[in-house]
């Protein structure tokens, strides 16, 4: 199964691939990184952009789960108004591949990797580095942010299929 976790952004969005493989053996990064838009384009441009992409990686690693941080607002509406834009597509793409989409908050994605909700940017970084067995914490923070999406989806399925069961609720 592979996992895509997204760190949602206008200009910088990050992704990354996990292929979740035996209960006892840590996922696979299969693809980590950042997919950058031109500031000086288009809105719906840019958008065009992230969705071709999310479609590409879709597309290779044959996802079926995509992961986004929720959106949280903070004093910057205008950046917020993108970032919801580019989720809104992530997501939409996601639904139009037949992958299973789940957000979550970005203090539920800090404690599924950290074991604790209020970790800063740098701990959450490198628990990535270390739950994946990488060398270096994934540089730019918006990799290392998607990682951790990932990482919190792969934490939560085992509860989410478990709810999902017990409730009689698809999906």
């Amino acid at each position: 199964m592979f996992v895509l976790g997204i760190d949602p952004g206008l200009s910088r969005c990050g992704y990354c691939v996990l292929e979740a493989v035996a209960t006892t053996q840590r996922p696979r990064v299969r693809a980590l990184g950042v997919l950058r838009t031109p500031p000086d384009a288009l809105v719906w441009d840019r958008l065009a952009m992230i969705q071709g992409d999310i479609q590409a990686l879709m597309g290779e690693f044959q996802v079926g789960d995509v992961a986004l941080e929720r959106v949280v607002f903070g004093a910057n509406a205008r950046t917020a108004s993108g970032v919801i834009q580019a989720a809104g597509v992530i997501m939409a793409e996601a639904v139009r591949s037949g992958a299973v989409v789940a957000e979550y908050g970005p203090n539920q994605v800090k404690e599924a990797v950290t074991g604790w909700g209020a970790a800063p940017k740098a701990q959450v970084a490198s628990m990535v580095a270390t739950l994946l067995g990488l060398a270096a914490v994934p540089d730019p923070p918006d990799a290392a942010d998607a990682a951790a999406v990932a990482l919190c989806h792969l934490a939560m399925t085992p509860l989410r299929a478990a709810t999902t069961s017990a409730s009689g609720v698809a999906r």
